[in-house]
């Protein structure tokens, strides 16, 4: 799905995940709907998507930022 998604942004294009920390084990949702950081930006680099930043914001998800890699044009 994601390999889809990169193929239709812009150049310039970037996505916004909003995932539940899986590092916090006090969030009631079942583990398999929680991410790390770490698996988020491993998932991402596999479709040439680039960490930019990650917002704090939120008290139970990350919300993280990754722009197209030069390499997928």
């Amino acid at each position: 799905m994601m390999e889809s998604i990169v193929k239709a942004l812009k150049p310039s294009g970037r996505v916004v995940l909003v995932e539940y920390r899986k590092e916090n084990p006090l969030i009631p949702i079942k583990g398999l709907h929680k991410m790390t950081q770490k698996q988020i930006k491993k998932e991402m680099e596999a479709v040439n998507l680039i960490w930019q930043e990650t917002k704090n914001d939120l008290p139970s998800q990350h919300l993280m930022v990754f722009q197209v890699s030069d390499k997928s044009l």
